[in-house]
């Protein structure tokens, strides 16, 4: 699709899956410190699973508007295993669901890291018990419409930090944090100096 408004971009350039890895030993309060604790989305954006569920993956972005998840059903089936579906909902929806236990069963099923969006879900219990990672701002029994406009893989913003197609998302009980897959090696090695900071102020 090339229409403003229902643009879908089929190639991502994904950082090596060794280095996206290399992010799964930190938790996100590490990963935000050591990048000057920037990169780090708001408190809007919370865990929806039991404690100790966590994420590390890459992002496919979806903008979309309040409400309506066509292009949610979409990234399903653009995403890739190890990949986060990253939804934006143009300044957050508050009155409807946008996935639910049904998209969430269908990732697991594809191998999907998590979803995080800057709306609600639906479904609280099969998501709690669930160990695709899912983050969002609450939940609601309203569901979702499907008609558009939306767009995949394009830059968003979402819980007030931008996120750019490919980029490395970490979600864990304290939240989400996103780094900048252009830096990650960087950044990586100084979360690990970071870490090792950490143990020795223990």
């Amino acid at each position: 699709m090339t229409n403003i408004g229902f643009r879908v971009f089929l190639k991502v350039k994904r950082p090596d899956i060794d280095l996206v890895k290399g992010f799964s030993n930190y938790p996100t309060a590490v990963v935000g410190d050591a990048m000057g604790r920037f990169g780090i989305m708001d408190t809007t954006i919370k865990s929806m699973n039991k404690p100790g569920v966590r994420m590390v993956g890459t992002a496919l972005t979806v903008r979309t508007t309040p409400a309506d998840n066509l292009l949610v059903h979409k990234a399903l089936e653009l995403a890739e295993p190890g990949d986060v579906i990253v939804v934006s909902t143009g300044g957050g929806s508050k009155s409807h669901s946008i996935i639910g236990a049904n998209i969430v069963a269908k990732a697991e099923k594809l191998g999907i890291a998590g979803f995080v969006l800057d709306a609600p879900i639906r479904d609280v219990y099969d998501i709690w018990h669930s160990e695709v990672a899912v983050y969002a701002t609450g939940s609601t029994p309203a569901g979702p419409f499907k008609n558009g406009p939306g767009e995949i893989n394009v830059g968003i913003t979402c819980g007030g930090v931008f996120i750019k197609p490919g980029d490395i998302i970490i979600g864990d009980d304290d939240g989400v944090v996103v780094v900048d897959k252009n830096n990650a090696e960087l950044i990586l090695k100084s979360v690990n100096k970071w870490a090792r900071r950490e143990v020795e102020v223990k």
